[in-house]
């Protein structure tokens, strides 16, 4: 099914098998704040790498296993599966970094990420610029051969874990003056304060605070690429997360649907199962019929990428995967809660907390409006049959 190769069902099975080692960790980790039993963690980042999971989307040259866009795919739909963000170990470091990073750059931040001994955080969003980009109000001023860098990041994602961050702002002076540039800087650094740590829907390890960069100085070398790239990487860095979202949703909804069906088959009502009741049938039939739907897109976009589509189509495809997975995956956990009722309400089941987590899928990496925003301009610019 699906077309997949030899290769892409071998390492479709190596992803399967990894999350079914964590998932017995869950419970443990919604009562204790997202963290695993002592030991259990370095156990796992430890079979991450041994198992060739980590890094599937980085060079091979460079330590990572080079992995298509399709199975870097069909590795993150499995991350899905597996609540708790226990299995964000399956970790995929900046892609698009390598290509213009530094002979310092790759040796001081990519090779570590690659081995698994550096994590790093984006500082993009801010309180008034989230799917905007452009909105943002940071700024990166050049003084000498340092640069000067001061603003407020919003849902700094693993900040807490971070050995490194990425920040944008905008420059306030020379050629580039108004334009953006990306930069990164080691943690913990003089300048970078975490203001504070809002509490998530989420149980997760990885926090999403709010940081203050203030007066922030790097030297030029910490620049990513030139003055003016800045949004050209945060696009790039939009597709790759939009198709890693997609893929998580297809795993979380599979997971749904696997326990609730076993759930509703055991579950007696009147002297019968409630797979039997018509209202119980038909919301089990839809969200299967979905995730076929939402996994043929995901898997097809998937291809078109590593087939090398036009980057337009890309984005756009992009766009169209995360829309319809993330909203499929939101109708599937509703269904889901509904189907086990009372129980559905319980942390300790599978569906409520993927009822919570799934929630966020709808909005960062930019929200469905914006998804919705972005596939009409580009339909409306070259045609709906482009992207069909």
């Amino acid at each position: 099914m699906y077309s997949l190769s030899p290769a892409d069902l071998e390492i479709q099975a190596r992803a399967i098998s990894f999350a079914d080692e964590l998932i017995p960790y869950e419970e443990f980790a919604e009562f204790h704040d997202g963290e695993l039993p002592d030991g259990v963690d370095a156990t796992m980042r430890a079979r991450v790498h041994e198992l060739g999971l980590h890094s599937t989307n980085m060079p091979v040259d460079l330590g990572g296993q080079g992995c298509t866009m399709l199975q870097q795919v069909l590795v993150q739909e499995q991350t899905g599966r597996v609540t708790n963000a226990l299995a964000w170990i399956m970790a995929t470091p900046p892609a698009w970094l390598p290509e213009v990073a530094t002979d310092e750059q790759i040796e001081r931040y990519i090779k570590p990420a690659i081995r698994g001994e550096k994590e790093e955080a984006y500082a993009i969003t801010e309180e008034f610029a989230g799917s905007d980009v452009d909105a943002i109000t940071s700024t990166a001023r050049r003084e000498g051969d340092e640069y000067v860098l001061n603003g407020v990041k919003w849902h700094v994602t693993s900040f807490n874990s971070a050995s490194f961050v990425f920040f944008q702002g905008k420059l306030t002076e020379g050629a580039h003056a108004g334009e953006h540039a990306m930069f990164i800087i080691d943690l913990p650094h003089p300048g970078v304060v975490v203001d504070r740590t809002p509490a998530y829907t989420h149980t997760i390890n990885h926090h999403h605070p709010i940081v203050s960069f203030n007066d922030v100085r790097v030297p030029a070398g910490a620049m990513v690429g030139n003055e003016g790239d800045g949004m050209g990487f945060a696009y790039e860095w939009f597709r790759f997360e939009r198709m890693m979202v997609s893929a998580r949703c297809l795993g979380g909804a599979q997971r749904l649907i696997d326990e609730t069906t076993a759930f509703a088959k055991e579950r007696i009502v009147n002297g019968r199962p409630i797979t039997e009741f018509g209202a119980v049938s038909m919301m089990l039939a839809n969200s299967l019929t979905e995730l076929f739907a939402a996994r043929s897109m995901v898997y097809e976009t998937a291809k078109n990428i590593d087939a090398g589509a036009d980057i337009k189509i890309q984005h756009t495809q992009c766009s169209m995967a995360k829309l319809f997975a993330s909203e499929m995956a939101g109708r599937v956990a509703d269904r889901c809660v509904q189907i086990y009722a009372g129980r559905g309400y319980m942390r300790e089941n599978v569906a409520e907390r993927l009822f919570r987590e799934l929630r966020v899928e709808r909005i960062w990496e930019g929200t469905s409006e914006v998804q919705q925003a972005i596939i009409a301009d580009q339909m409306v610019k070259r045609g709906p049959s482009t992207f069909v």
